[in-house]
């Protein structure tokens, strides 16, 4: 009896260990994908969002990470997920050009990468999903050309607030479709042409185009931040109804911009962040799977504006749904 006892025992103490161990080998195999983004802000949230309900339903870890607009950072975090054999990196890189030769260290020692937000000048992606950058910026310039047609005889003087010095080609490429709209008007002159990224920025940097241009009666913004700014500057400057603001991104801040009575932001054109983190994850898990995938993918935008308030209004309530 004491026998058959201690035969016992050791079955189960055999069955515990067995199963820590399969445990811990579930755990190993589970795919770990490296999430890079470089900003913190309405949009990459909303990336990060994506990526994380992505990485649930797929089963993976996501490690997440900020390159904090820095070169050398988001050099040393690839670096650092290179050393700790990532099985994927789903980056938003800060250059077309500059960021591909970190990543293509990344794909040499056998790591997928997958790009979004931009497309790399290099073969390094297995993957590229972003916004149509140029119709995200023409999408906008249309809404301001009908808007200057109807309400400013065809003539206005525009300020646009940019993000060249921050992301070159992506600023261009929304700046130039803005301004394809824009142009079709002869009675539109570009007046003044600066960078500002951030809120506070373009706060000082509307403020004084506004102040060595009185004539400026449209402002357009490359970006959210610039955006945001535009409006609290053309609002300090006692300009509501006489200073029309378009912009670029969306953000609960800026959709209520829209509903505000003070008669500012006129439309915005958004891209779709939730859906270019979660495709960029999904993506990843293809390539480790050896699923085929499309090799790029890009995203038209959407158009919210002041003469739609319920389309703004279900915008808001699908943003909170997906912060939740």
């Amino acid at each position: 009896m004491a026998k058959l006892s201690r035969i016992l025992v050791l079955i189960v103490c055999f069955t515990i260990a067995l199963g820590g161990c399969t445990s811990r080998k579930s755990e190993q195999a589970k795919k770990r994908i490296a999430g890079i983004v470089f900003q913190e802000d309405q949009f990459f949230r909303l990336v990060l969002f994506g990526m994380r309900d992505a990485a649930r339903k797929n089963d993976v870890e996501l490690l997440e990470a900020n390159s904090a607009n820095k070169p050398d950072k988001e050099v040393q975090l690839i670096n650092t997920y290179i050393a700790n054999n990532v099985d994927a990196i789903a980056i938003a890189p800060l250059s077309a050009k500059s960021s591909a030769a970190a990543l293509e260290r990344a794909r040499d020692k056998g790591i997928p990468v997958i790009v979004h937000n931009m497309t790399l000048e290099s073969d390094v992606a297995a993957a590229s999903i972003e916004s149509d950058q140029f119709d995200i910026g023409a999408s906008t310039g249309k809404a301001a050309r009908e808007y200057i047609e109807k309400k400013l005889g065809g003539k206005a003087k525009v300020a646009i607030i940019a993000f060249q010095s921050q992301l070159p080609e992506q600023s261009s490429l929304r700046s130039n479709g803005f301004k394809s709209e824009i142009s079709k008007l002869p009675g539109v002159t570009i007046v003044a042409e600066q960078d500002a990224w951030l809120a506070e920025q373009a706060v000082k940097k509307v403020g004084d185009i506004l102040t060595a241009n009185p004539g400026v009666n449209i402002v357009w913004c490359a970006n959210e931040g610039g955006t945001v700014g535009a409006v609290m500057a053309v609002k300090n400057a006692g300009k509501a109804g006489k200073i029309a603001v378009f912009g670029t991104d969306t953000s609960e801040q800026l959709a209520e911009f829209l509903l505000d009575e003070v008669n500012i932001l006129q439309a915005i054109t958004g891209q779709r962040p939730f859906e270019i983190g979660s495709m960029a994850v999904e993506a990843a898990v293809k390539v480790l799977k050896g699923e085929k995938i499309e090799k790029k993918v890009s995203l038209p935008g959407f158009l919210l504006s002041r003469e739609k308030t319920d389309e703004v209004k279900q915008f808001k309530d699908r943003l909170m749904e997906l912060s939740k």
